[in-house]
């Protein structure tokens, strides 16, 4: 089966040390809820360069900075909603 999103999420210094580990199991955890995971191809990746920005999340070609436990969840079910209606 192919993938139809991508998400990447940095594993830089900056933003694992800012909390992107929680977040990386935040956004496995929603993927498996909501019968994703063989849809998204979901990985991590070297600093993108936008470290004052992060924790940084990329889905598709839409990145959201400031990406928190707090928030992650709300950034993936708005994305998904938005994706799903099209």
């Amino acid at each position: 089966m192919e993938t139809k999103h991508e998400i990447v999420i940095c594993l830089g210094s900056s933003c694992f040390s800012r909390g992107n580990k929680d977040v990386l199991e935040i956004v496995k955890e929603f993927l498996n809820e909501h019968d994703l995971a063989a849809e998204v191809f979901f990985h991590g990746d070297l600093c993108g360069g936008k470290c004052e920005n992060g924790p940084v999340l990329q889905i598709d070609d839409q990145t959201f900075s400031k990406v928190t436990v707090d928030n992650v969840y709300e950034v993936l079910n708005d994305y998904f909603e938005v994706e799903q209606e099209k």
